[in-house]
C-alpha cells in the first residue's frame, strides 16, 4: 500500500503515508486554500435564495495558477474566434457564465482542499512515524478532486501544457531549482491515479 491508493472492502480507499508526505500534502492543500480565498462570510446573508442568485466576478483572474483552476468557458485553444466580433462575443459569454458559477467553483474547491487538511490532521494525531489514511467514497472523491486541482496548480508553475511537457521533467537535471516541485507533481499524479483506480466499478 506505501505510495498508492488501494480500495477498501465496501467502498473507499486507503493509502500508508508517512510523517513527511501527511506534511507535504497537508502543506500544498493549505496553500491551495490560500490561493482559492475566503468564502463569503457566514453572517453576510441570511436569505438562502440571495445567497442563491449572488452573482461572482466576472472577469477571469490574473494569477496564472488561478486561470488554470477557473478557465473562461468559451475561449481557449479549443475555441477558435474566426473574427473579432465573434472573439468578442466568447468573451462576453465567459464573462456571463464565470459570474454565475465561479463562487461555487470556488466553494466547492475549498471544501474538497478543507477535507484534504481534516482528514491529514486527524492521521496526524493518531501518532508518530505515519499511519494508514482510510477515506469513505464521498472523500476519495473530494481528495480526487483535490489532487487534481494541486496538479493544476503546480503543473501551471511548471508551464505544464502538454503531455510533452511532462516527459521533458523527467530530464530535469538533479541541481534545477523546480526539482523539488516537479517531484512533488509526479508524486501527486501517481497518487491521483490510483486513486482514480480505486473508484472505478
Amino acid at each position: 500500500m506505501p505510495g498508492q491508493f488501494e480500495p477498501l472492502p465496501g467502498g473507499g480507499a486507503a493509502v500508508a503515508l508517512d510523517e513527511v508526505e501527511i506534511s507535504i500534502i497537508r502543506s500544498l492543500a493549505v496553500q491551495l486554500l490560500e490561493l482559492i480565498g475566503p468564502g463569503p462570510a457566514e453572517d453576510a446573508t441570511d436569505d438562502p435564495l440571495a445567497e442563491l442568485f449572488s452573482e461572482g466576478p466576472s472577469e477571469p483572474p490574473a494569477d496564472p495558477v488561478l486561470q488554470r483552476l477557473f478557465p473562461d468557458a468559451y475561449s481557449g485553444p479549443d475555441v477558435e474566434a474566426t473574427s473579432p466580433e465573434q472573439a468578442e462575443e466568447q468573451r462576453q459569454y465567459s464573462s456571463e457564465f464565470r459570474r454565475f458559477t465561479e463562487n461555487d467553483l470556488r466553494a466547492g474547491k475549498r471544501d474538497n482542499a478543507l477535507v484534504v487538511i481534516h482528514s491529514l490532521d486527524a492521521l496526524a494525531s493518531a501518532g508518530k512515524g505515519g499511519a494508514v489514511l482510510k477515506l469513505s467514497v464521498k472523500e476519495s472523491r473530494q481528495w480526487l478532486g483535490a489532487l487534481n486541482d494541486l496538479r493544476l496548480a503546480i503543473g501551471s508553475r511548471l508551464d505544464v501544457i502538454e503531455e510533452e511537457d511532462t516527459d521533458l521533467l523527467y530530464r530535469l537535471p538533479d541541481d534545477d531549482p523546480r526539482k523539488p516541485m516537479v517531484m512533488a507533481y509526479l508524486w501527486l499524479g501517481g497518487l491521483q491515479e490510483t486513486l482514480v483506480e480505486t473508484l472505478m466499478p
